[in-house]
Parts: structure tokens; C-alpha cells; sequence
């Protein structure tokens, strides 16, 4: 019995084979997991489907493998006896399943390759549409989730997919100027580095190249603008010096992340705009009317970033401790994709490490990304005095289609104002 990779999920087809967890010989039970699976930034453990003994192993580390790769072989629990073959048969099926039969009797459509303009926005919800239309959608890399049904209660026929495909082709067409010449894309020039001295070469990973190919696209689309300010957050640090001893008693570590959070979700609330999406194709503004922030978390592997799903929601001591799961998680590469989606504005706190400002990159599709550096103790004016207080460098990156210049030094005063003025009722336990 051959146990193959399944569908990972909607949009996921492959990943990068990290770790596995079982060898020839070994006995396994259904469920059980047998490798390790790196797609996009997560690690998911895949289970095995059968239970029996490995005969073997199909994949190694380093393999990248899609839904229906073969993964290991195993032999069943009651297969103790070889069935018995009729004669014949054994051409028949070879027949039967010979590329030329495959070709004629399945043949694929043409492989066609689409960027789409905007994350999905499921909801764990499978769309409605028919078998026939999912496999064309499945086929051609396409998530339903993404395209609005124009049937009853949103059901998806294919007039709402070819439609979708055209507004796809639409946007990534860019705007030609016919008076313009054309000039042939030139290739990058291949630099031989060891003419000048000892080299050493290391193949990137799977998470570093999706931080490329993220990271490319997100500046090369979204027109950034960076709003730089400080905080007085002297006040804030005492708050926290306070009740972090009632915090570390029931195991959670009160941190300054902790505060921004609120802050940002209370701030966020006032200026909506910042807790939107640009639609592109459908030419709308989507502003949600839920916070889910991302943390931006430092791993070995590279920049990972979990979502704190309902923050408005949610007292310090909870978000505290999911702060601190979600960052271990993320430092083991236990994060699974859905964790790593659905985010409305995102985080990037560098107090930690160092620094002062930075211009953080967003993260599409969001349309805003708050960098926090490491706080300093500074001469500040107040009165007719001047006084040592402990600032902290913000820096708000913004989508400058969506939000403009004004607005985002409005949102940088009530940012701060929200630092500095932090209620302790939102701090206190119970």
C-alpha cells in the first residue's frame, strides 16, 4: 500500500519534505505522523493514512513533493498472504494504465499561471460549486474562496470563474506606453566571487525563498510610505514593572508587545482605513470590521508571522500568553498556515534585539505594519524642565493608494497618545 502526500488545503499543492520520522522496518499506526512537510512559511506534520510495517521509504530530506507523491510503502497488517493475480491480468492493467491510455483518456489543460491580486479571505468554509468546476479550479491553481458566486447563497458557476480569471489577466497586465520602445529584459549577470578571495556557498531554504518571493512582490506593488514618531512610554514601563510580577505567577511574561497591541487595536478602531484591504480587481476598499494583528516573530529559519486572532477581544493575560505560544511555536516551526493567515495589520517589534527606527515592509494584503524599536532614555522638555524619559522609536509603513500622508500622521498621534496614556484597568488581573 502506497501512502501518498493528500491536499494540504485550499491553494496548498506541494512543500519541501524537512523531516522524517519513521524508517524502513518500522511499524506504524493510522494517524501516526510520518514526515514533516515545509510549505509557504509553516511545517505540517503529514499522518499516515494506513497502518502496517515501512517496506519503503519514497522521499528523502530536501525532496519537494506535491498531492498524490508517493511518500512510502508500506505492508498492511492483514496482508500476510500475496494475492493471487489472475493470468493475464497483470498486462491488462499495464495496458490499461500505459502514458499513451493516461494521455487519451485524461488530458490536462494547459498549465496556466496566475498571481492573484489579494489573499484569500476564507473562512474555513468551502465555497459552493460543482465537482467539475473545483477541478478546474484545483487544476489551474486557482482558490475559490477568492471569487464572489453570483448564484443563490453564493454558489460559484463558471461564468464567476472565467470572469475572475479575466480580471486577473486585466491587473497583471501593466499600462503600456505605445510611443514607448521596447527593450528585451536583460538577464542578471553571473558574478564569480572566488576571483577575489575565499567563498563559501549556502543553498537557500524553502522559507527563505517564499521571504524573497513575499518580500519582492510586496515592495515592487504597494507604493510605501514610512510615518516615523516617539512615545513617552516612561509611564507604560512602570505600569508593566508593576504587575509583571502578578503576570510571571501565572507563567506569563508581561511584555512591551503586549501593550502595543491594545494600543494599536484601540487606535485601529479610529482610523478604520489602516484595517482594510485594497481590492484591485473588483476596484473596492474592504475594511473589516475585525482585528487580527501579526506578531513578527525572529526564528533561526527566518522572519515568521503568526496572527492574534480577536485582540479587542481579548484581556492582557490572554494576549500576553498567546503571544508567548505563538512565538515558540514559531521558533520550533510548529506554526500551521492557518495561523499565519487571515491578518488585518501586523507588528514588527525590534526592541528586543536593538535599533531605533526602520521602515518595515507590509504585508500583503494588509495595508499598514507598525516597526517598534528599542526604547532610550532622552532629555524631553516638559514645562520650563527637562527631564530624562524613556522613548520609543515608531516607525508606520502604509499602502500610500489607500492611505494618505494626513491620515497617517493622525494615526501616529493617537498611536502615541494610546502608548502614553495606557489605562492600568486594562493591566490589572481579574
Amino acid at each position: 500500500m502506497d501512502v501518498k502526500l493528500p491536499k494540504l488545503g485550499e491553494g496548498a499543492e506541494s512543500g519541501t519534505v524537512v523531516g522524517i520520522l519513521v524508517k524502513e522496518g518500522d511499524t506504524i499506526a493510522k494517524g501516526q505522523t510520518i514526515v514533516e512537510l515545509e510549505n509557504e512559511k509553516a511545517v505540517a506534520p503529514i499522518p499516515s493514512t494506513v497502518s502496517g510495517t515501512v517496506t519503503s521509504l519514497r522521499v528523502k530530506e530536501g525532496d519537494k513533493i506535491s498531492v498524490g507523491h508517493v511518500i512510502l510503502t508500506v505492508a498492511e497488517k492483514d496482508e500476510s498472504k500475496p494475492k493471487t493475480v489472475p493470468p493475464g491480468a497483470t498486462v491488462a492493467r499495464a495496458k490499461e494504465k500505459s502514458p499513451e491510455t493516461l494521455n487519451k483518456a485524461s488530458p490536462k489543460p494547459e498549465a496556466l499561471e496566475i498571481r492573484p491580486e489579494q489573499e484569500s479571505a476564507t473562512t474555513g468554509l468551502s465555497p459552493a460549486a460543482s465537482p467539475s468546476l473545483r477541478k478546474i479550479a484545483r487544476e489551474l491553481g486557482i482558490d475559490l474562496t477568492r471569487i464572489r458566486g453570483s448564484q443563490r447563497g453564493g454558489r460559484i458557476v463558471m461564468e464567476d470563474l472565467r470572469a475572475y480569471i479575466q480580471r486577473l489577466q486585466k491587473v497583471a497586465e501593466p499600462a503600456k506606453d505605445p510611443t514607448a520602445p521596447t527593450r528585451p529584459q536583460e538577464p542578471t549577470e553571473q558574478m564569480d566571487f572566488s576571483k577575489w578571495g575565499p567563498i563559501a556557498r549556502k543553498p537557500l531554504s524553502a522559507l527563505r525563498k517564499v521571504i524573497i518571493q513575499r518580500m519582492t512582490e510586496n515592495w515592487a506593488t504597494i507604493p510605501h510610505v514610512t510615518q516615523f514618531d516617539e512615545a513617552d512610554i516612561s509611564a507604560l514601563m512602570d505600569l508593566r514593572k508593576k504587575y509583571a510580577p502578578a503576570y510571571e505567577q501565572k507563567g506569563v511574561r508581561l511584555t512591551l508587545t503586549s501593550f502595543a497591541l491594545k494600543a494599536v487595536v484601540a487606535t485601529l478602531k479610529k482610523h478604520p482605513a489602516f484595517n482594510s484591504s485594497l481590492d484591485e480587481a473588483a476596484q473596492e476598499i474592504i475594511f473589516k470590521e475585525y482585528f487580527h494583528i501579526g506578531v513578527a516573530v525572529d526564528t533561526e529559519q527566518g522572519l515568521i508571522v503568526p496572527v492574534i486572532r480577536e485582540v479587542d477581544k481579548k484581556n492582557m493575560l490572554e494576549i500576553s500568553k498567546e503571544v508567548s505560544d505563538l512565538a515558540e511555536k514559531a521558533r520550533s516551526r510548529k506554526t500551521s498556515l492557518e495561523e499565519m493567515k487571515g491578518g488585518t495589520f501586523t507588528i514588527s517589534n525590534q526592541g528586543g534585539i536593538g535599533g531605533a527606527h526602520f521602515t518595515p515592509i507590509i504585508n500583503k494584503p494588509e495595508v499598514a505594519i507598525l516597526g517598534l524599536g528599542r526604547g532610550a532614555m532622552k532629555p524631553v522638555v516638559r514645562g520650563q524642565k527637562i527631564k530624562a524619559r524613556l522613548l520609543l522609536p515608531l516607525g508606520l509603513s502604509y499602502d500610500h493608494r489607500v492611505v494618505d500622508g494626513a491620515n497617517a500622521a493622525r494615526f501616529m498621534v493617537d498611536l502615541v497618545q494610546a502608548l502614553e496614556n495606557f489605562p492600568e484597568e486594562q493591566v490589572k488581573i481579574g
